[in-house]
């Protein structure tokens, strides 16, 4: 008996990996070689391709597809009807010949993407990164950061626990702080740090 719920309209294909508690609601289709973590919650209308991969406690709500070569770390949020490729150059009379042909496209840990946002091929979304409705995201978002717009822009920092980052200065260090949860961060190589 499975340890997991998938609804009777839905088909999950033979060689899919379903983690434990996780919830497939109607009409999904998840195809052989997918990979879902433990407590995902996958809403109605959701395709995932064999070479998808997504971790524990990811929500993917409605009429989302997560093509191959898409990876979600744990508790990635995606948000209704928003949009993967993994094709650049898509033509119908150019058919890729091999699945190594498409672009890896990496959501990291934490990260949300909003309503309706596109993300293009090849670009990595960094932990706890927030994407705005409807944004079209073209180039790597830093951990942190909230993106909006078209093409998606930076234009604040926020917390793991989603309320926005106030910037402080502590000595040479720029810093952000949250009034929220008091998180503390630095400004890494790529985004933002949490400090001890």
């Amino acid at each position: 008996m499975a340890d997991y719920f998938v609804h009777p309209t839905s088909v999950v294909e033979e060689g899919a990996e379903i983690g434990k508690g996780t919830k497939i609601w109607l009409f999904c289709h998840i195809m052989p070689g997918a990979k879902v973590g433990q407590d995902c919650v996958i809403g109605q209308n959701v395709f995932i391709g064999s070479l998808a991969e997504l971790g524990n406690n990811v929500h993917v709500h409605n009429n989302v597809s997560i093509y191959d070569k898409v990876i979600c770390e744990d508790d990635v949020f995606l948000g209704p009807s928003m949009v993967f490729t993994n094709d650049l150059i898509p033509r119908s009379a150019y058919h890729k010949q091999s699945v190594d042909e498409y672009l890896t496209t990496y959501v990291e840990r934490g990260a949300t993407i909003g309503a309706n946002a596109t993300i293009v091929c090849g670009v990595r979304i960094g932990a706890w990164a927030f994407v705005g409705a409807g944004a079209v995201v073209t180039k790597d978002v830093a951990p942190h950061s909230v993106v909006m717009g078209n093409p998606a822009s930076h234009r604040r920092w926020i917390c793991e626990c989603g309320a926005n980052l106030d910037a402080l200065l502590e000595g040479d260090i720029e810093a952000y702080s949250c009034g929220k949860c008091r998180r503390r961060y630095k400004q890494g190589e790529w985004g933002l740090v949490g400090m001890c």
